[in-house]
């Protein structure tokens, strides 16, 4: 698939998430295969006003290439000033029409644009044409399962204008439980022309490899499956070259865990750092043995050498 200068091969997407996606953890899921990078949604409003804690979230490094900032908010106007302000630092403007969160989608935000099609798609025109860049935007199956539009939605915003279409195969209601309906990514790759992206369930290589063959999808994005395992994109990459992809053995997870501490702290300070590697020790360590004695543990870390400590404790 082509997306702006970058001419991709089944190409591998970070998606979104708002807590996780930082500068540290792209790095890291970057230098693992992922081809496609993506920041934490970024609110235009917040954009406007300077909102001091929005800096931290536009950071980023020339390694990350190509990377998508994501916008948020309902007024195209704006939108499209903020887009324009920033997109010299990004490669991608991609705009959320899929976070299910109450706060957003009560702004008329987010996933509740795809119950105004409309407003969806001038949005879309508005930042279209006044960025250079490639616009891209994320969207869920539909609202509720009685408002199921993604299809129709896709079409107006490729006439509007996108130059590609993430789906996450879920709708508003259901968040992420229940299982994702590919067959719904299928029906938008068939509405439109632009490249696809399938979202949704992927969480090894024969996953990957099946969303492509069963959706024609260009392109897949992994999200809550990549938090505590960026190996997850050399894996499905080497599982979809039919190459063998073994899990990270411990001490290559211990290493992942401190480096990404060590990254976390650069960017961030060493104390805001530790209380954020809390949640990514709980991923990385899920359903190993005494995880849950190690995240209670993982709870007091406040310092680098804290780290190291709780880190030399894992076990498999």
């Amino acid at each position: 698939m082509r997306l702006g200068t970058y001419e991709l091969e089944k190409p591998l997407f970070l998606g979104p998430m708002a807590g996780v996606t930082d500068l540290p953890f792209r790095i890291l899921c970057k230098e693992q295969g992922a081809d496609v990078l993506c920041t934490e949604m970024i609110s235009a409003k917040a954009l406007y006003y300077k909102n001091k804690n929005t800096a931290e979230l536009l950071q980023r490094q020339p390694e990350e290439s190509p990377l998508a900032v994501q916008l948020f908010g309902s007024e195209p106007d704006l939108m499209a000033e903020m887009a324009a302000m920033i997109e010299d630092r990004y490669e991608i403007i991609d705009i959320n029409m899929g976070c299910p969160v109450p706060k957003v989608v009560n702004n008329g935000e987010g996933s509740a644009l795809m119950q105004n099609p409309e407003l969806a798609a001038r949005i879309v025109k508005a930042i279209a044409d006044k960025v250079h860049h490639p616009v891209t935007v994320k969207i869920r199956k539909g609202f509720d399962e009685a408002h199921i539009n993604a299809p129709e939605l896709a079409r107006r915003l490729e006439d509007a204008g996108a130059a590609a279409i993430a789906v996450h195969g879920r709708t508003r209601v259901q968040y992420y439980s229940g299982q994702a309906d590919w067959d719904i990514i299928r029906q938008v790759k068939e509405a439109v022309s632009i490249p696809v992206i399938g979202n949704g369930d992927i969480r090894n290589a024969e996953d990957a490899s099946r969303m492509f063959s069963e959706t024609g999808c260009d392109g897949v994005m992994i999200a809550r499956a990549a938090r505590g395992n960026p190996w997850i994109f050399s894996r499905i990459r080497r599982g979809l070259r039919g190459e063998n992809a073994p899990a990270p053995e411990r001490d290559e997870i211990k290493a992942m865990i401190l480096r990404h501490g060590r990254l976390l702290a650069e960017v961030k300070g060493e104390a805001v750092a530790m209380r954020e590697m809390r949640k990514h020790i709980a991923w990385y360590t899920a359903g190993m043995p005494h995880s849950s004695r190690l995240r209670e543990q993982s709870n007091h870390i406040q310092s680098l050498e804290d780290l190291e400590g709780c880190v030399a404790k894992i076990t498999i």
